[in-house]
C-alpha cells in the first residue's frame, strides 16, 4: 500500500518535531543577586566559630522538571566581595596568605551531575575552583519554590516564574592552596533565587 505523499510529509514532521518538543521542557533561570547569599563559616584554631560570606554572584540554571539529572547550573562569585563585617579581617582574607583575589578574581562552581535524593532534594556535583585550583564538590540541595512568585502579582519586579533553592556543602580550604594551616572543613551555606530571565 503506497503511503499518500502529504501523509508521509506529516509523518515526518511529527518526527522531526518530536527532539524540540522535549528540550523545550528544560527552563532556565538566571540567579536574583538580592536573594543569593554565599555563606561560610570555620573553626578559628578551636576557640570559636568564625563566618563571613560572599555578596556578588551570578549563575544559570537550566532545569529539566522531568529528569533531574539533565539540569546544570554554572555559578561565578566575585572572590573580592568577600565581607566578614571587620576590615582588617577581610583585607587579610584577600590578601596572598588566602585567597589572593588580585590574581584570582573568580571563584567558580560548574555542574557535572545531579542526582535526585528525594521529592524536593538533590545531590549537585560539580567543580569548583577557588584560587585556580579546581576540586569535585557536591552540593546537598533542596528546592524550596518554583512556579510563579508569591509577590507577582503585587510587584511587577517579581513577575514571571521563580526557583529557589538551598545547599551545604563542607570544603577543605588546603586542598585549595588556601592558607598555610588547616582549621578544620570549611562550611559553605547557600540560599538562593532564580528568576526567568536575566
Amino acid at each position: 500500500m503506497k503511503i499518500p505523499a502529504n501523509l508521509r510529509l506529516v509523518a515526518l514532521l511529527a518526527a522531526t518535531a518530536l527532539p524540540a518538543s522535549q528540550a523545550i521542557a528544560a527552563e532556565t533561570y538566571y540567579t536574583d543577586q538580592g536573594h543569593t547569599e554565599i555563606r561560610f563559616g570555620w573553626s578559628h584554631a578551636g576557640v570559636s566559630m568564625q563566618s563571613g560570606e560572599f555578596t556578588k554572584a551570578n549563575g544559570k540554571l537550566v532545569l529539566d522538571p522531568d529528569d533531574a539529572s539533565k539540569s546544570t547550573v554554572n555559578v561565578t562569585i566575585d572572590s573580592a566581595s568577600l565581607s566578614t563585617g571587620f576590615g582588617p579581617l577581610d583585607k587579610h582574607l584577600k590578601s596572598k596568605d588566602f585567597l589572593e583575589v588580585e590574581t584570582y578574581p573568580k571563584i567558580t562552581f560548574v555542574s557535572t551531575a545531579v542526582k535526585k535524593t528525594g521529592e524536593n532534594t538533590a545531590d549537585v556535583t560539580g567543580d569548583l575552583t577557588i584560587h585556580g585550583v579546581t576540586k569535585p564538590v557536591t552540593l546537598k540541595t533542596t528546592m524550596t519554590h518554583r512556579g510563579d512568585h508569591p509577590l507577582g502579582s503585587a510587584i511587577e519586579y517579581y513577575k514571571g516564574k521563580w526557583v529557589a533553592f538551598s545547599a551545604m556543602t563542607e570544603i577543605d580550604h588546603q586542598a585549595f592552596k588556601v592558607g598555610g594551616f588547616s582549621t578544620g572543613p570549611i562550611s559553605i551555606s547557600i540560599v538562593s533565587e532564580f528568576k526567568d530571565r536575566e
